[in-house]
């Protein structure tokens, strides 16, 4: 075997039609030029024909792959291949998440000058030493542990107890759910702060979402690329003492309360997992669209529930001012939550959001995430297999390579 057909790859899409040894007789082409197949998926397509993906080891030029190329030309209804296509660096294996984990955008241990722990060397010894935990963190490593201290815990206690009877108010039915189990499996509670390795293992066995400690805020890219892994980027740092009910970033506060309990759920896990799909080998102005979806709903989405206005989104159900802001009839425009008109949507950061988008129930907002996600114009399709916990894609692809990866 030739070295380019030990290394390359070679897509084909084959219509057939529906007849009894028509793919035996397809593949059998491949048998006799002794080219390796590496994926085969059938799609049914119309009139009685059916779609055949298929890779196979090899690159155009080589004999053997020209002359399975010809032949399936010849006895089939159509074959096309799929040309190699050039993309965005994105990861194809779990483990490559450990590329991109540490490209935090904000300053990590060395705060902004407007940050309420700027002045406190305490507390930027502390936020240093959580974040080389984090910094050092290996897919396949245990999630580390951090031990808390008492006025971390205090901290924590007063945005627990603070957003506790909001939650009952405005919270939607399938996080109070969660919220309770999680309370009593990874021990919530005001007084203590639960351990991302706990909360990464109850979510595994519900939805096979998991936690990765992350030291700060990632390009949107990178952190929507790990949500097609099941893979949530949590920090796991606590605001300043000195302003608990505020943060200028996510943190364990935002995470644990605001994020965690949601991904329990089975739909929102796979509405999260399918903008992180969308997101892989997206251009610059689709992660733009992509980042505006997933900030109209998975941080500050709204679904109706029994006629009322219920939060599912984490900005909101981690902030007591604007969870009562957005569901109990504030000045914010409420719209039909439609990922197309999301994702041309501008925002704030700093602010109440003036649009809030609603969705009829969370599967209605899956629903439509995924079908706003078909009419994206994508360089490949994608698909996570959760056994060998990879990617994907429909056709051979070249990721580009980045300088600070």
């Amino acid at each position: 075997m030739s070295e380019s057909m030990r290394h390359g790859r070679v897509s084909l899409l084959i219509e057939l039609a529906d007849r009894p040894g028509a793919l035996e007789e397809a593949l059998h082409h491949f048998s006799v030029a002794g080219v390796n197949l590496t994926h085969i998926e059938s799609r049914p397509a119309r009139d009685g024909r059916f779609d055949f993906y298929v890779d196979c080891e090899g690159e155009r030029g080589d004999p053997a792959i020209e002359g399975v190329i010809a032949a399936l030309a010849r006895g089939s209804e159509a074959m096309l291949v799929l040309d190699e296509r050039t993309v965005p660096w994105f990861p194809r294996q779990v483990a490559e998440l450990d590329r991109i984990a540490s490209h935090t955008l904000d300053a990590g241990a060395d705060l902004e000058a407007d940050h309420p722990g700027f002045k406190d060397p305490d507390y930027r010894a502390r936020r240093a030493m959580i974040d080389r935990l984090a910094r050092n963190h290996r897919h396949g490593d245990p999630i580390p542990k951090v031990e808390y201290t008492e006025q971390e815990i205090e901290t924590w206690g007063i945005v627990y107890r603070k957003l506790e009877s909001l939650h009952e108010q405005h919270g939607c039915a399938a996080y109070l759910e969660a919220f309770a189990h999680m309370a009593h499996a990874c021990s919530y509670a005001a007084d203590n702060i639960p351990q991302a390795g706990d909360v990464s293992a109850f979510l595994e066995a519900r939805t096979g979402f998991r936690l990765r400690p992350v030291a700060g805020l990632l390009a949107p890219r990178d952190f929507l690329n790990g949500l097609a892994f099941r893979v949530f980027f949590s920090t796991q740092y606590i605001r300043h003492h000195s302003a608990p009910l505020y943060t200028p970033e996510p943190d364990v506060c935002h995470e644990l309360i605001g994020h965690a309990p949601m991904f329990a759920d089975a739909a929102f896990a796979d509405l999260s997992q399918e903008i992180g799909l969308a997101s892989l080998g997206a251009s610059d102005a689709e992660i733009e669209h992509l980042a505006r979806c997933y900030w109209f709903s998975v941080e500050f989405g709204l679904i109706r529930e029994q006629g009322d206005l219920k939060a599912y989104g984490a900005g909101l159900l981690s902030s007591f001012g604007e969870l009562e802001y957005a569901c109990a009839g504030g000045e914010a425009e409420l719209r039909e939550w439609d990922p197309a008109a999301a994702a041309e949507q501008d925002f704030p950061i700093t602010e109440y959001q003036p649009v809030y988008f609603v969705a009829d129930s969370l599967q209605d907002a899956k629903a439509r995430m995924q079908t706003y996600c078909r009419t994206l114009a994508r360089p490949f399709y994608a698909r996570y297999h959760a056994a060998t916990e990879s990617i994907w894609v429909d056709r051979a692809v070249r990721r580009t390579s980045s300088s600070r990866r």
